[in-house]
């Protein structure tokens, strides 16, 4: 059953960027989905490291201002091991989107911590690379 909810949390973590459609991407899901104080880290350009809320406030205001349209991120493949309390996912992914008017399309590699907790699996750390 870990591996199901994990799969399941995955899902709606990938799932919070989603505005196709003009649908309105919930991006403020992800306090739900990581501990408060949880690390996210992207590796490119520059190493940069957020909080859950540093992550949010960026995202929330380009999926919603209009420069980021038809948007969404998906896994391809991946790989979990999960030891008791504690679950670790290695993803490939794909996203693909309009930005600015122009179409554009990307894959990445995304690493995602978790924990059971008393509320169920949640994520504790994820960091992510784009591939140019």
């Amino acid at each position: 059953m870990s591996k199901t909810e994990i799969d399941s949390v995955t899902a709606e973590f990938f799932g919070s960027f989603d505005n196709r459609g003009g649908k309105a991407a919930d991006v403020a899901r992800i306090r739900r989905l990581v501990l408060p104080s949880g690390v996210i880290v992207n590796t490119a350009p520059e190493l940069t490291v957020y909080t859950v809320d540093e992550f949010i406030e960026p995202r929330q205001r380009l999926l919603s201002d209009g420069r980021l349209v038809e948007f969404s991120e998906w896994e391809t493949s991946e790989r979990t091991e999960v030891a008791g309390d504690i679950a670790s996912r290695f993803a490939e992914y794909r996203k693909s989107g309009v930005l600015d008017g122009e179409p554009f399309e990307g894959v990445g590699t995304k690493t995602i911590q978790f924990v059971r907790t008393s509320d169920g699996w949640r994520i504790t750390a994820f960091a992510w690379y784009d591939r140019p």
